[in-house]
């Protein structure tokens, strides 16, 4: 594997070939968002299929694939999975192959009304487009296509090995991922994989992931009473549900917000300075309402555990009766840092609870999905070849970050291809609002992002 970026000229090249396909590369962005390609439930999969088979046109038209196609794996339950297009061409005269992934479904929309234009309607206001998919993550799939095409523009027909897999229900929890990736093995197997679903520091500096933290998610639920009692003939003799539950709740942070869970560790490493006024704007936090935790903001967010209550099931103030409420069931979603494994942090989270139930309360729990986190091999030669990729294309230096979301996926990348250096870069920034009305990709980054790339392949390719 070469270690040496290409040549200034090769570079240059790759430069002016992405400029020059900007104009191609949003249309086809543009083309993508107006499929409303929501992979969950209760959507229409006609329109991921046909995402899927958009995708695959953009993918044989680059004329580099010795095969495209769209194939779907089996869900734990034996079900399909939803479509996803694979992509591949056999290395030559010794080079190693590269797999670069990115996904074509999207969340849902939310309320239209949210939205300062149609969510499928993409829609360019200054620098930015705007619609829900535009940056997670098409953009992503649109980045490994114009990097291509800039690569191809630079040194011809490349020795390099490339495979493509574009998933296909990544924002429903890539519940087919586990059996697509053991079923296609062969044609997945890569010496590096590039996974493009990740953001930038900002939008004029690059960023590469190096951790990202795993997941625990469950449903407990408290229950106190066999039935509902009159709350007037029984309040203060016994207890109901909501009050063991929010007795419970609170023995899982400390008086400042900081996690209390013993058991649940945390990662050293440095982060980044920013300021919590930063934290503020990035988060919308209300005048008056202060942070929670402790130790610098990212290392709250990237390097310690989080918990979360995401929902609760209990009567709703418009049908509260004046009862004892005998269950409530609420939903935790729990973040484990980097370096911790995702049982471990369940056992330590499940033994907390049964420690501190209040009036020997009845704890049940279910639906219990576990994560694992992730750390980058630094040592790697292609991270460093990355780094350099990325200071090449953005012209600034790149920020190493970390990630307080998951993607449990990347661990069972490694746990099946474990000889791959994995690589985990975006084309997001701070003002993209993924998931959130109003999501946008800023072109620049998408330039930026598809001429590093570029950069990279080539440098793998190692002929120029």
């Amino acid at each position: 594997m070469s270690g040496a970026l290409p040549p200034e000229s090769v570079q240059q090249t790759i430069r002016e070939a992405v400029v020059d396909g900007m104009p191609q590369a949003v249309a086809e962005l543009s083309r993508l968002v107006r499929i409303p390609s929501v992979s969950w439930d209760g959507f229409d999969p006609a329109h991921v299929q046909a995402s899927a088979e958009a995708v695959a046109e953009l993918l044989r038209g680059l004329g580099v694939f010795e095969e495209v196609r769209i194939e779907r794996a089996a869900r734990p339950s034996g079900e399909p999975g939803q479509p996803a297009v694979l992509a591949r061409r056999a290395a030559r005269n010794g080079r190693p192959t590269v797999l670069l992934y990115a996904h074509h479904d999207v969340q849902p929309p939310g309320d239209d009304a949210a939205w300062d234009s149609p969510p499928f309607e993409p829609t360019l206001r200054g620098d930015r487009l705007y619609g829900r998919g535009a940056a997670d993550d098409k953009a992503g799939v649109i980045a490994h296509v114009a990097a291509i095409r800039a690569l191809t523009a630079a040194v011809g027909d490349p020795d390099l090995g490339i495979a493509c897999f574009i998933e296909g229900e990544e924002e429903f929890g890539s519940t087919s991922f586990t059996d697509f990736i053991t079923t296609f093995r062969d044609e997945l197997a890569a010496d590096v994989i590039v996974v493009a679903d990740s953001d930038n520091w900002d939008v004029d500096t690059p960023a590469i992931t190096v951790a990202l933290r795993g997941n625990v998610t469950l449903r407990l639920t408290v229950s106190t009473l066999a039935h509902a009692s009159h709350s007037g003939m029984f309040g203060g003799a016994v207890p109901d549900a909501m009050l063991a539950a929010i007795r419970l709740l609170d023995t899982l942070w400390d008086a400042d917000g900081a996690v209390a869970v013993r058991g649940l560790t945390s990662r050293a490493a440095e982060v980044p300075e920013i300021s919590d006024a930063q934290l503020r704007e990035d988060t919308g936090l209300l005048d008056g309402v202060v942070p929670i935790g402790r130790g610098p903001a990212l290392d709250r967010l990237w390097n310690q555990p989080s918990i979360t209550v995401t929902g609760i099931d209990a009567p709703s103030v418009r049908a509260a009766s004046n009862t004892l409420t005998p269950s409530v069931s609420v939903k935790l979603s729990v973040r484990v840092a980097p370096g911790h494994r995702a049982a471990d942090a369940w056992q330590a989270v499940r033994e907390h609870l049964e420690a501190n139930a209040p009036f020997g309360a009845v704890l049940a729990f279910d639906d219990v999905v576990t994560g694992e986190p992730f750390l980058v091999d630094t040592s790697a030669p292609a991270f460093g070849l990355a780094k350099s990729a990325l200071e090449a294309g953005f012209g600034a230096p790149v920020v190493e970050t970390g990630v307080g979301g998951s993607i449990p996926f990347i661990a069972e990348l490694v746990e099946v291809f474990p000889e791959a250096q994995i690589l985990v870069t975006g084309v997001e920034d701070p003002d993209t609002r993924a998931h959130s009305p109003n999501e946008s990709l800023h072109l620049g980054v998408l330039r930026r992002a598809a001429t590093s790339e570029a950069i990279l392949l080539a440098a793998l390719d190692g002929r120029a």
